[in-house]
């Protein structure tokens, strides 16, 4: 994130003597950096020392699900037509992958009776249905619909939902961070007038007493393709206060603030995190544009360099027919795509939209698993024919 927060108790200085009460222990320092100790970084005070594990082990291996025949064409597959038993983690069901993403969802039976960890990955949330609280050693946030919950890697977490029979979450795996794009701030990090949403916009963590429990507390650790089960003989969530400029956040997709223009706008106006490897953009209500010849639907165009992945929220989707909540379409890199037959004439004259999509253009080719040969829709590759 691009701004400063301090929580709970720290010492007036790092890396000094920080006693417990008893005048005697110290709370044990923990620094969670990036990029070798150069980019952003917390500072957490722990109760217990954060190594400490009593047994390790594997518990499991991720399949290989790519379907290794596929076509290079256009896709639409339904994500509601899949659901597996499981948690927000065990029962995700991946749909895209290369070897810096990976695109999945889930819609979780029951919740989690475990600590989990993605050691390898930075994970987006989106929480397309339900409501409930993010818990994490920083503290809790409380999301809602429509929001993206951004967990950097190695952040230890729990999900807790409200009423599990209404959740949906739309899950995206990185290499690299979530970035607020570069443009969208000054020289000193802070956004600018012009950036599409706001400091006050975003939910960090709210700071709760650290919870002091010795025992046995199991943590699920992913480690890109492998599984580990650490058996931990303290609380995770120890910590009696934290500072610094990496932590999880939320940030509710209705916040975001779209610009319009005289004639049809490119997606990148529609910016919500870059990475180093791919972007993620949102499509939210707008007003179309103002020319009086202006054509609001996309014009074909043809995205040489990068897959165009669309997760389909709610709403009227003017350029395409037949999506539906939860659909996601793959247009990949080097062959053109655009409206539909009569979409573009529709569109004209419009003045405004009422959708929300999530687009994510990676630079590397997306894989398709098995996943969407089973929920896909037949002959869409067959849907711009003009009949």
């Amino acid at each position: 994130m691009p701004f400063y927060v301090k929580a709970g108790t720290v010492p007036p200085k790092r890396h000094t003597t920080f006693y417990k009460p008893d005048g005697k222990s110290l709370y044990r320092e923990e620094l969670f950096s990036t990029l070798g100790f150069s980019g952003i970084y917390s500072n957490k005070y722990h109760l217990y020392a954060p190594p400490q594990v009593d047994k390790t082990k594997e518990i499991k291996s991720v399949d290989d699900d790519e379907w290794k025949d596929a076509p290079y064409e256009y896709y639409h597959f339904k994500t509601n037509d899949k659901k597996v038993e499981g948690d927000f983690v065990t029962g995700r069901i991946e749909y895209l992958k290369n070897e810096h993403c990976t695109i999945s969802t889930v819609y979780p039976a029951k919740d989690a009776d475990y600590f989990y960890r993605n050691s390898n990955a930075h994970e987006l949330i989106f929480v397309h249905y339900g409501e409930g609280k993010f818990l994490s050693e920083y503290g809790a946030i409380n999301f809602t619909e429509f929001d993206y919950i951004i967990v950097p890697k190695g952040t230890t977490f729990q999900l807790k939902f409200a009423d599990i029979k209404k959740v949906k979450l739309f899950i995206i795996e990185s290499d690299t961070p979530f970035d607020i794009p570069k443009h969208f701030r000054n020289e000193y990090g802070q956004l600018t007038e012009d950036a599409p949403y706001y400091e006050r916009d975003f939910k960090v963590p709210e700071f709760r007493d650290p919870i002091d429990k010795i025992g046995t507390f199991k943590l699920l650790l992913k480690v890109s393709k492998r599984w580990f089960e650490y058996m931990l003989p303290h609380h995770p969530f120890d910590v009696i206060g934290w500072d610094g400029f990496l932590y999880p956040y939320a940030f509710n997709l209705k916040d975001y603030a779209p610009k319009v223009g005289e004639i049809h706008l490119p997606p990148p106006v529609h910016l919500m995190f870059t990475t180093r490897n791919f972007v993620v953009c949102n499509f939210v209500p707008r007003l179309f544009d103002f020319h009086p010849d202006a054509i609001p639907a996309p014009y074909y165009h043809s995205n040489i360099d990068s897959d165009e992945v669309l997760y389909y929220v709610y709403g009227d989707f003017m350029s395409r027919s037949g999506v539906e909540e939860g659909s996601i379409t793959l247009h990949p890199m080097g062959i053109p795509h655009g409206p539909q037959p009569g979409k573009t004439e529709a569109s004209i004259g419009k003045k405004e939209t009422d959708e929300y999509a999530i687009m994510v253009d990676t630079f590397s080719s997306l894989k398709v698993t098995k996943s969407v040969k089973e929920t896909m829709v037949k002959d869409y590759p067959k849907s711009w024919i003009e009949k």
